[in-house]
């Protein structure tokens, strides 16, 4: 057992841009780069393992021999996808159905999701529910008129704001946005309005208005912008919870030296670098958050060395892990 460093997957959709490639290090030759799929076993985009026994192997084909790898909490596949979105341009205002409708019409996964903003161009937004009340017949009526923008609700973003957005929420990244996301693992998504562009054969992105009829949250948008969190300082690092909901916890950790923890038989946990480089070792010293010593069956391994763009899987049980380095990371488990 050991962690395992991914190669993504890209995307080319229209409203990308190119700081994935100058600013995360991603050699792909796409053009725009508007998404890499960091962590997915979905079958629309796999991680594939770069190093150690399974090098170039898929992680879905990784979680398929090994199926304990996920945790004793996952129910037979990975739960989540993580990704990294460049919005050079507006994304399409979209909304996506909760687990029960997914799985009844589209055979897939919800799509509950939480956005950590990496950074901002100053003006960018987001949208984020509606801004009163609204129908049918005041939807259709705002996206034929081209007037839906006066129904929606913008919020502007920064660096360092974490956004949660639950299935049923019509949303939008804007542009201008930098943005990590960790989400369930699903690919479905209903277009609401699309600013009538043209993709690059000269058609029109398919609207899906009458499902995201079934599944939108008609009535006026909260506040999805988590509150600021207490950040808890130890030697060498410091911890601050973002997010937690029923599909994953979400932490950001600071490194400014060290940090140690521990993955126990519950969960897998993955790795998101941020900023910065280090070096992860399998049966490192130092306090652990989960739990106390390694996992059954840890075992002492070379360290990994990651930098500012990289994702690492570790594996449920692995034990006892140390970090050392500077680097801020999000970490991630279900």
């Amino acid at each position: 057992m050991e962690p395992m460093l991914l190669k993504p997957v890209g995307k080319d959709y229209l409203w990308g841009g190119l700081r994935l490639k100058t600013e995360y290090g991603k050699k792909m030759g796409m053009v725009p780069l508007a998404e890499t799929w960091e962590c997915s076993t979905h079958p629309d985009g796999m991680s594939t393992v770069v190093n150690g026994e399974f090098a170039g192997w898929t992680l879905r084909e990784v979680l398929g021999r090994h199926p304990e790898y996920l945790g004793t909490k996952a129910q037979g596949e990975l739960p989540i996808l993580v990704k990294f979105i460049d919005a050079e341009k507006d994304l399409s205002v979209q909304v996506h159905p909760g687990d029960e409708y997914a799985r009844t019409f589209e055979r897939q996964n919800g799509k509950t999701e939480m956005w950590y903003v990496l950074d901002a161009k100053p003006g960018a937004s987001l949208i984020c529910g509606f801004a009163h009340d609204m129908t049918r017949e005041l939807l259709k009526e705002a996206i034929e008129n081209k007037e839906l923008d006066k129904q929606l609700q913008k919020v502007d973003v920064h660096k360092g704001d974490v956004f949660f957005i639950p299935a049923g929420t019509v949303h939008a990244i804007g542009a201008g946005a930098l943005v990590a996301e960790i989400q369930e693992s699903s690919n479905v998504t209903y277009r609401v309005y699309d600013y009538d562009r043209t993709d690059k054969d000269g058609k029109r992105r398919e609207l899906h208005f009458d499902k995201a009829m079934e599944v939108l949250n008609l009535k006026s948008g909260v506040d999805v912008r988590q509150k600021p969190r207490m950040v808890r300082y130890y030697p060498g690092c410091s911890r601050e919870l973002l997010c937690r909901c029923q599909y994953f916890d979400t932490e950001r950790i600071q490194i400014s030296m060290a940090f140690s923890f521990s993955v126990l038989e519950n969960s897998f946990q993955v790795l998101l670098c941020l900023e910065g480089e280090g070096q992860l070792e399998i049966g490192g010293q130092g306090e652990a958050d989960e739990g106390r010593g390694q996992g059954e069956g840890a075992k002492k391994a070379d360290a990994l060395h990651f930098g500012k763009g990289d994702c690492v899987f570790l594996p449920a049980a692995i034990g006892r892990c140390h970090i050392s380095g500077r680097a801020e990371l999000l970490k991630i488990r279900c």
